[in-house]
């Protein structure tokens, strides 16, 4: 009988536009493919199971994070090369006649590899309801932010800060990145102490603990993970501003103050992924309304063109369920429909690039005791993950912005000359 690589190899002929682009190794031992191209290893016929029943990018994914799939060496050259093939060859949305399907067919019949839908891994995430109900909403944050603060402690700097760092440069540590990034926050709200700050989606606390250290403001962090609560409740005791900071587990659509006791400023940092597309114009209306006229809010968030308006399926199966994201000018329109006033637009997705790289880093070192806390499936996603968004923003498929706006009705006392 054929081996199996060679089988496989000609029926996938139609669908990559010729020969295989890489080396490919089946569970029989069987290998075929370029001996210089990166290896996809497939260790068991469920990984093609999966692909037949979730074909791309999520199928490809659930066969990796269980090991069904591996690709031994530098994941990041092995990915980069398929997205290079991928363009050269036109593949994007192309589709396949319906010979090569019937002929994909009749290999996956001869290789025992038809029958029910595989199970999904255990680390997808299983959140249901109507979409961004708030039940379903606080199901998605647990899925992620509530894993451990233990493992997110070995990945992330001592900060905890789980945004794009300001870098001046290659050389620049995450946690003097992050601090960078806590002190031009400020600088853009024109942070003096006394002010009332408003800190949506406030995370670890990194930021709200930040500014009133850096600044003599008084924060109120608003969280719907009671992790993060507790973590970030704990670093201001530690920091000695807990007099100056509040955390309240809370609804970002239960934040806004009443009508004259709205803060001098609002911050939100890659929170405006997690509302969806639905409810973008209410969680604008919510940065509007709790900021004083005359206020400032700064929004940064991650931005993404193409067909697929989320983190897409990957990262929605796995890491942040329900996210969306759209072009920045997209954004900058919702918050203007909700009556906020755009004055900069400060463009950092090469300082994510480095952001993530400095995770990475931090990952790989802790690898061992990351799998002693969270098992070898999740450390397989948390790969995937770090890596695939390290290639997004590297290659302008995904960007993050700083979004200064400010609330009309008075004087913004923005300064004429930015020194940022």
């Amino acid at each position: 009988m054929t081996a199996v690589a060679t089988r496989l190899a000609d029926a996938l002929e139609p669908f990559v536009g010729g020969d295989l682009p890489v080396r490919l190794v089946a569970w029989d031992g069987s290998t075929a493919g370029p001996d210089d191209a990166p290896t996809v290893e497939l260790r068991s016929p469920d990984a093609l199971k999966r692909l037949l029943w979730q074909p791309g990018e999520l199928g490809a994914a659930q066969a990796y994070v269980t090991g069904e799939l591996e690709v031994p060496g530098d994941l990041d050259a092995a990915l980069t090369h398929a997205f290079s093939v991928a363009q050269e060859r036109n593949l994007s949305g192309s589709r396949a006649r319906v010979g090569a399907v019937l002929g994909a067919v009749r290999t996956a019949v001869g290789l025992g590899v038809l029958g029910r839908r595989p199970a999904p891994p255990p680390t997808q995430a299983k959140v249901r309801g109507r979409l961004h109900t708030r039940e379903r909403d606080r199901s998605a944050i647990s899925h992620h932010y509530d894993l451990s603060t233990d493992f997110y402690s070995l990945i992330l700097d001592p900060t905890m800060a789980y945004s794009c760092g300001y870098h001046a440069d290659a050389s620049v540590s995450l946690e003097e990145a992050q601090q960078a990034k806590f002190a031009l926050v400020g600088r853009k709200l024109g942070l003096a102490p006394g002010m009332r700050v408003l800190d949506v989606g406030c995370g670890w606390g990194s930021l709200s603990i930040a500014l009133a250290e850096q600044f003599g403001v008084h924060v109120v962090g608003v969280t719907i993970s009671k992790e993060q609560r507790r973590f970030a409740e704990a670093a201001a005791r530690r920091h000695e501003v807990d007099h100056l900071v509040e955390f309240r587990l809370c609804d970002y659509r239960d934040a806004t103050p009443l009508p004259g006791a709205e803060y001098d400023a609002v911050v939100s940092l890659e929170m405006g992924e997690h509302v969806g597309e639905g409810n973008y114009p209410t969680y604008a209306g919510v940065l509007r309304d709790s900021v004083r006229p005359g206020g400032r809010v700064l929004v940064q968030q991650m931005s993404r063109s193409g067909p697929w308006p989320g983190g897409g399926p990957f990262i929605e199966s796995f890491i942040a369920p329900d996210m969306h994201m759209r072009p920045v000018g997209a954004t900058i329109q919702l918050l203007e429909a909700a009556g906020l006033e755009l004055r900069d637009v400060h463009a950092l997705r090469e300082h994510y690039v480095l952001t993530v790289a400095g995770w990475i880093e931090r990952f790989e070192a802790n690898r061992d005791q990351i799998e002693a806390l969270v098992g070898e499936e999740m450390v397989r996603v948390w790969q995937l993950y770090l890596v695939g968004g390290s290639m997004a923003f590297r290659d302008g498929r995904m960007g993050v912005d700083q979004l200064l706006l400010v609330r009309p009705g008075a004087d913004h006392t923005l300064p004429a000359e930015r020194d940022w």
